[in-house]
């Protein structure tokens, strides 16, 4: 197995052992996952992006997306960037969208060493001597807000807006193939008038669709991950949080239609990641963030070089 197989089976191992329901229902409830951050941690994973560990940096992406899949209630995406970019291995580093006075939406921010600030300009703090006032998004992820007293403005190579939308990007495009997994199992197994409902016209119309748009959203993924360290990241990630973003919106109604009531009950895993869906597609920008962004960079560009953008990827 080479080195990109063994970390995802490893990844794959660990969350699956261990993001069962129970857990997730206790991460809702404000329960920091302390044992599973253990392992991650004891594994290596925390400081997986960080240049000193000479990963590639897909390869932290290529995680996420498996995190994804289990619905993983900790911010690995935050601990992956934030010790990367601090360069430093800090116990549990937030990050939030910047503001005037801190960040908001930083996840387990209450918990935190340290809070970095990212706005939309690209800009990037370090925030100290902060207060934080406790939060939730859509699915009960903890979404703090943070208020400091002073600020650290941080120069980075990176451009950290942009890897942290594609963070978001691949813990999607994760979910969504799980959802399509929790779905293809359902209507195999449920039956109504004598047959699994999988055979009737209407569902298999509904479950063509959403296979259609989760390979569609998770090529657009791949496609951004693949440009991390290349010219046109930005505009793969624009195009990607963007995809992902509208097949969201399709599959996770599709996704409850076919569970029928049964998907709309807390009893049900579907709905830890169909709020996750959700709610991942605002952080770090909606669609019609990344559409403006990528409609004005092909708008710049001017008619006549329409076409060589599009088919040369350049």
């Amino acid at each position: 197995m080479d080195t990109r197989g063994l970390l995802l089976d490893t990844a794959t191992r660990i969350f699956s052992d261990h993001c069962d329901k129970a857990l997730l229902d206790a991460a809702e409830t404000g329960e920091f996952p302390e044992r599973l951050f253990g392992l991650i941690r004891e594994n290596g994973f925390h400081g997986l992006a960080m240049t000193a560990s000479e990963v590639p940096l897909i390869e932290s992406f290529l995680v996420l997306k498996v995190a994804g899949r289990f619905a993983l209630p900790l911010p690995l995406a935050e601990i992956l960037l934030g010790n990367r970019w601090l360069d430093r291995d800090d116990r549990l580093i937030a990050i939030g969208i910047g503001d005037a006075t801190g960040a908001r939406n930083v996840p387990w921010g209450r918990l935190a060493d340290s809070v970095v600030a990212v706005r939309e300009s690209g800009e990037v703090a370090l925030l100290g001597d902060f207060t934080v006032t406790e939060g939730t998004n859509l699915a009960g992820e903890p979404r703090d807000r943070v208020v400091a007293d002073s600020v650290e403005s941080l120069e980075l190579s990176d451009d950290a807006f942009s890897e942290m939308a594609l963070s978001r990007v691949m813990l999607m495009a994760g979910a969504l193939e799980r959802v399509l997994e929790l779905s293809l199992q359902y209507v195999g197994e449920r039956e109504q008038f004598g047959r699994p409902i999988s055979r009737f016209q209407a569902i298999q119309h509904h479950m063509a669709v959403m296979a259609a748009e989760v390979a569609a959203a998770v090529r657009a993924a791949d496609a951004a991950a693949q440009a991390i360290e290349g010219d046109r990241f930005f505009l793969e990630v624009a195009a990607a949080k963007s995809r992902v973003g509208e097949s969201v919106s399709v599959v996770a109604e599709l996704a409850h239609q076919v569970h029928g009531a049964m998907g709309f009950t807390h009893e049900h895993q579907l709905h830890h990641f169909t709020r996750r869906l959700w709610a991942w597609r605002d952080e770090f920008g909606t669609e019609l963030y990344w559409q403006t962004a990528l409609g004005s960079h092909v708008a710049g560009l001017g008619a006549d070089a329409l076409w060589e953008f599009i088919a040369t990827r350049g």
